[in-house]
Parts: C-alpha cells; structure tokens; sequence
C-alpha cells in the first residue's frame, strides 16, 4: 500500500512538472552565498526571540511549499568554494574549487541556465548586492580557471550581450596597462551604466539598450568596490538589494520579451559569517528575503507563468545555535546596530580625526551606542578584562607610535567574540563547511526539488520547467 500511494505521489509531481514545462515564462534564482539551515535558522530563533517567544518566525522564503536540502561539495573537494560553488548552481556540473564555468580539466568552458534561457528568447539579468565579477554571478557568465582573473572574468560580462546587471562595481583589477576599463568596455558594448541608485534607474534607466547598475563612485572608494554597505550600515542613499530587484524586474519587463531569467546573489551573508558577525550575518539573510518578497509579490500577479527558486552555495562559518547551556539570547543581538566591519572604520576615523580625544571613554561609549555594550549586554569580568586588555594595547600602540588601526581593529574583534558569546552561538571557522544548504521554491513544476539533491540538480531542472535546452 506504501509504495502505491508512492507510486501514485511521484507520477503527479512527473504530470504537474510535465504540465509545466514551457508554461513558465518568469525564472526567478535567488542564491544567498554562505547561507546554510543554520543562517535561516537562527533568523527565524531571533525574530521570535524578538517577539518575547522561543520558536521560530518564518521569513518570505522559508514559508514557500517546496523545501529541501542541498549537498555542495566539488568535484576535487569535500567542502566547496563559491566558484565551484557557483559553477554548480549556474551550470550543473560539479568542477574544481576556483573554477568560473568551467569543467574541473580548467580547458572545457560549460554554459549556464542564464545562457540557455537567452537562447530560449529570454531577457537575462545577473544581479549581486557585492561585486559583479564575484565568483556565483560570474559564473553564469564567465569562462576563467580562476575566480581571481577579475579583469578577464569582467571581458567574459560585456561579450555575455545579457540584458542586465547590477552590483557594487567590477572588482579590481578593472583595467590592464594599455587597454581600456571595464567599464569601457562595457559601454562599447552598448551597456548604459548607471551609478546614480534607484532614482536615476527611473529617470534614465528603463530605455537603455542593455543596462549596469552599479552602486555611488563615494561607496565604491569606500569599500574598496567590493560590495554594497551592509543592511546594517545602509542610509537612505544607498543603493539596496531590494532597490536592484525592483528595477531589475521593471527593465526586464520593458525589453518585451518573451519572458525573463533573473539571477539574484545575497553575496554579503558569506561575508557575515566569514566574519562571525552575527547581528550582521542575520541582518543580510533578512536583507535577502525582502529581496525575495519582491519577486514574491511578481508571482502573485503571475502565479502561473512564475517560479522562485532558492539555495545557497554552500554554508560559511560553522555557525551553531548553542554554546553548552540549553538555551539562546538571540533577542540580544537587536543591540547590534552596525555590522563589525562599520565599527572598525568607525573608531579608526575617529582616532585618525582627533586622536587626542580618542579615550577608553570615547570608545566605550561608542561600544555602547552601536553594540549595546554594558547597558543591555551586560559583560562577566573575563569579557571586561578582554576589552581592558585591548585598550592598553591601544595606549602602548599610541605611546610607541605604532600601528594604532591595527590596535583598533583587534578591539573590535574581541567586541564581536562577545556578542556571539552572549548570545550563546558558536562557530567552527571563518571559512566554508559542507554544511547542508536548503533550496526553497514556489510555482509551477518545482515540487522536483523537495527532499534531498544535489546541487548539481537544480539549474537543470528550473531549465525543464522554463522550457529551455539545457547542455
């Protein structure tokens, strides 16, 4: 009788899958790098923790009717990097750690479900909120041996012809010795690059032939062109995730094709945890899912022709929601007011600007403002000895005219390992883990991705429902 009723389950999920297939015109693939069971977890535990319960608050993404869990190693290693990574989800071919679509002999190019869907007459957008030659959005464009190729890697985006992109900038390198920027490049090849944020996207973006969206040229020095500011030191100036969907969804709906692929990376989770910041790491997931609740809010008005499809990567940090007692204070980390990163730059300007005034009291005052330090994090004295300890690190560094950032940012450090402590998570790394990732979906033909798979799987499969010819 079991095997009947499964039986009966799998040929109806074949009928609605086949039903499908060429119905779907509107592809959303949304990749939170970094972003493991754990992430959505402890963000769903924290905004419970918010609300005075212990549980869980489901966010947009994780509230769709089809989940399952992803395994993400690479063809040469047990845990993965974001190019293979990458090459995984955009390709479906397992390659070698470093690889930008490309088989693991680094010689054999492989195309990506964004090439197929702009073969199948689709307009193509490719978005990221960190640089758009990072290693998940290149590749599905990209053709490199190595991630680290930027300049090559951003070649391969202006010969791509793809519709859109958005991102903080092209990474550096941008540019060779006697050959013209990336950007130039790309402008030669008809692309219209706007760096003005979603404003100018409506007053000069949605006729361009082919359209960049990148963030402010002032962010970019920042930050090193690198990524856009984190949710958590954002100002209203700042270009979002949200903001690149929005008029990503627009501009592709203005090409009046039939139909679109839309890639979308929430790149900075992985910075997050690379980082073990914690308040930060669930501010982006958060960040990620308002993101996804654009899309969301589009298949609602297209519930037939649309289909969302979720996943990761891989997991970073070894993140774990408990440290030995049996229980959480997530709720603790709504005192963290900017990610760890914003501190760091924050006190290293306020020595560099008068660092007469730059005491234990300014500082601690600061700590207090924007991590919420002694007046709600209340500290044991081991973790009060450690920030004491980093302070008198900072006066020798002062009085001995050494490198007093270096001082400043190991102070900071320590800031971060409490608030993780306080909060009672843990972290095996600063790197990846082969962690399971899930995979979320919602629309027609996606019940193929409930249960367990492998990454390899799902470009593939988001192809049959789309109706495009995979390769």
């Amino acid at each position: 009788m079991k095997n009947r009723l499964l039986s009966l389950l799998i040929t109806a999920m074949m009928t609605v899958a086949a039903m499908a297939e060429g119905q779907v015109k509107y592809v959303f693939y949304f990749i939170g790098d970094g972003m493991g069971v754990n992430q959505i977890n402890v963000t769903e535990t924290y905004l419970a923790a918010l609300k005075g319960k212990i549980g869980i608050e489901p966010i947009v993404m994780s509230s769709f009717p089809v989940v399952g869990m992803v395994n993400t190693y690479s063809a040469l290693n047990g845990v993965t990097d974001s190019a293979a990574g990458g090459t995984a989800l955009a390709c479906g071919k397992k390659t070698k750690n470093g690889a930008i679509g490309m088989l693991q002999d680094l010689e054999t190019p492989c195309t990506s479900i964004a090439v197929w869907a702009q073969r199948a007459g689709k307009a193509v957008g490719i978005a990221t909120n960190v640089a758009i030659t990072h290693a998940t959005p290149a590749s599905f464009y990209g053709h490199q041996p190595s991630r680290n190729m930027y300049y090559e890697i951003g070649q391969d985006l202006c010969k791509s012809g793809f519709d859109f992109f958005a991102g903080c900038d092209f990474h550096r390198p941008n540019t060779k010795e006697g050959e013209p920027t990336l950007r130039e490049q790309a402008k030669e090849a008809g692309y219209t690059i706007l760096t003005g944020g979603y404003k100018e996207y409506m007053k000069k973006g949605r006729k361009a032939e082919k359209l960049i969206m990148f963030q402010s040229d002032y962010q970019n020095e920042k930050l090193g062109s690198d990524h856009i500011p984190y949710a958590l030191d954002q100002d209203k100036n700042d270009l979002t995730l949200e903001q690149i969907v929005r008029a990503g969804i627009n501009y592709l709906m203005g090409k009046q094709k039939d139909g679109f692929f839309f890639q979308i990376e929430g790149g900075m989770i992985d910075y997050a945890c690379h980082r073990n910041d914690i308040g930060n790491a669930i501010n982006e997931v958060l960040d990620l899912d308002k993101a996804v609740k654009v899309a969301y809010e589009f298949y609602l008005q297209h519930p037939d022709e649309t289909i969302i499809v979720i996943s990761a990567d891989h997991e970073t940090g070894g993140l774990v929601m408990g440290k030995g007692p049996y229980e959480l204070h997530t709720d603790l980390l709504k005192y963290q007011r900017k990610s760890i990163d914003e501190l760091k730059w924050m006190l290293n300007q306020q020595y560099k600007k008068n660092p007469k005034a730059f005491t234990k009291t300014a500082v601690e005052k600061v700590l207090k403002a924007e991590m919420g330090l002694w007046d709600h994090i209340k500290l044991t004295d081991q973790q009060a000895e450690r920030l004491t300890a980093r302070w008198n690190d900072i006066e020798k560094a002062i009085a001995e005219n050494e490198k007093v950032g270096d001082r400043i940012n190991e102070l900071c450090e320590t800031t971060k390992r409490i608030i993780s402590d306080a909060a009672l998570i843990s972290w095996a790394s600063g790197g990846h883990s082969n962690g399971y990732v899930p995979v979320y979906a919602i629309g027609p033909g996606t019940e193929v991705f409930q249960g367990r798979i492998d990454n390899i799987e799902i470009a593939p499969a988001m192809a049959k429902i789309a109706g495009y010819e995979a390769e």
